[in-house]
């Protein structure tokens, strides 16, 4: 019996802002995580600091780049086989999409809100694109998705997911902080639904946003 061996894509995200938030570091993390379990590369790409950034992640030093995704793929015939993750490409991402691209790149600004299209700056280097469905998504929801089509097989309608969902904060019982009893935020995200029922987010995340509750959401995002 011959045991297929499942195709090792490489997962970019070309960090697209001049600074690293928190709540993008842990994003970055979780990609990097869930692409290690799944057997997939993962590459933090135009970084201008990336020994620093490197060492904030805890990352391997090879999974964060100075190089830009154009630099790193500089030719047409490599490009052929990079895959934008784009609200604007021409069609949406199918299982067939991992064995025809060996490389999903992913600008780290995909939680725009209101969108804004600055994938368009990937768009313009001539990587081929394809679409996630209409709703924002966060960088990390982005990647998972992409995964889950790619390496498991499934179409987007086969995804469960939990849009814009009121997320609620848990308080600060152990007494190291005033806490948010009973206050939730509403995430203006698509998330994919966990085996709980909740939507899918990095280690952390609800901690900062409780740690960040006095700024409102709109800092985070």
């Amino acid at each position: 019996m011959t045991t297929m061996t499942r195709k090792a894509h490489t997962f970019i995200v070309e960090h697209l802002d001049p600074e690293l938030e928190q709540w993008q570091a842990l994003e970055y993390k979780c990609i990097h995580q869930e692409c290690k379990d799944s057997g997939a590369n993962f590459i933090l790409s135009g970084v201008a600091n990336a020994p620093v950034v490197q060492t904030q992640l805890g990352l391997p030093s090879d999974a964060v780049r100075k190089q830009s995704v154009e630099d790193l793929y500089s030719s047409p015939e490599a490009r052929r086989r990079v895959c934008l993750l784009d609200p604007k490409g021409e069609q949406d991402i199918s299982p067939e999409d991992g064995e025809l691209f060996d490389v999903f790149l992913f600008g780290g600004i995909l939680g725009d809100e209101p969108p804004r299209d600055r994938t368009g700056e990937l768009r313009n280097k001539g990587f081929v694109g394809r679409r996630l469905g209409p709703e924002q998504m966060t960088t990390d929801t982005a990647a998972r998705v992409t995964r889950i089509v790619v390496q498991e097989n499934k179409r987007l309608d086969e995804i469960q997911f939990v849009d814009r969902p009121d997320i609620e904060l848990p308080g600060t019982a152990n007494g190291d902080g005033p806490g948010h009893p009973n206050e939730s935020v509403s995430m203006p995200f698509k998330y994919v639904k966990g085996a709980d029922g909740k939507p899918i987010m990095p280690e952390g995340m609800l901690r900062l946003l409780v740690d960040d509750m006095d700024k409102g959401i709109d800092d985070l995002l």
